[in-house]
């Protein structure tokens, strides 16, 4: 059976223990607070990446992602080939007045185009301004932090592989193209040194003997 009275004095010591601390406080604004890397302050627009796959915008819980997009007709890439259409986007907009920072927008992106920045000062005196059109969203990007490193025994990311192994090609066809040069080169140099060699002996000028 409890003691009576016990509760509050559990409460007093919590209390007193309080009061013998020394209080901190944030000086903030002055003072920026060390925000964790992973912080879902605002989302930032990778417009490049964008496909305008919609899935961002069916998936979004609150329906505060507004897409606009039209298609273009891009002209064959090899002769006889066939014209192909593809999604340009005119309006990408995220009403943060609605955002619930849930994170699904970017989580389903196929595309890697949108991202979470630390950034959380964009506060507003009307309610409109909270609806960040692309360009605004694009100027995100560049709060945004680099991605954190791979364990060192993690397999090489396929997209890294592929740029090294392309650009490792071009530098040994390039190496082949400036070994194949120095051999047409040399080549004709050593035709160049061999030619006086052979040419006939000249016949002797009968005006200079006598």
């Amino acid at each position: 059976m409890p003691i009576p009275g016990s509760g509050l004095a559990k409460g007093l010591a919590v209390t007193l223990r309080t009061m013998t601390k020394r209080s901190h406080t944030a000086q903030y604004p002055e003072v920026q607070p060390e925000l964790p890397p992973r912080s879902r302050g605002v989302i930032g627009l990778f417009e490049e990446n964008c496909t305008v796959c919609m899935l961002c915008a069916r998936e979004c819980p609150d329906w505060c992602i507004y897409i606009d997009s039209h298609k273009e007709t891009v002209p064959a890439s090899t002769p006889g080939g066939r014209e192909r259409s593809r999604n340009v986007l005119d309006r990408f907009a995220i009403d943060f007045s609605l955002c619930m920072y849930c994170g699904i927008c970017i989580e389903v992106c196929p595309f890697d185009a949108l991202f979470w920045s630390p950034e959380f000062e964009y506060a507003e005196t009307d309610i409109h301004e909270l609806t960040h059109e692309r360009d605004k969203l694009r100027e995100w990007m560049w709060t945004v932090p680099a991605p954190p490193a791979l364990d060192p025994r993690a397999e090489e990311p396929k997209e890294i592989a592929a740029a090294r192994k392309a650009a490792e090609k071009a530098e040994a066809a390039a190496a082949a193209a400036a070994a194949e040069a120095a051999q047409a080169a040399e080549a004709a140099h050593a035709s160049q040194a061999q030619a006086p060699e052979n040419e006939p002996p000249t016949a002797p000028n009968p005006e200079g003997d006598a």
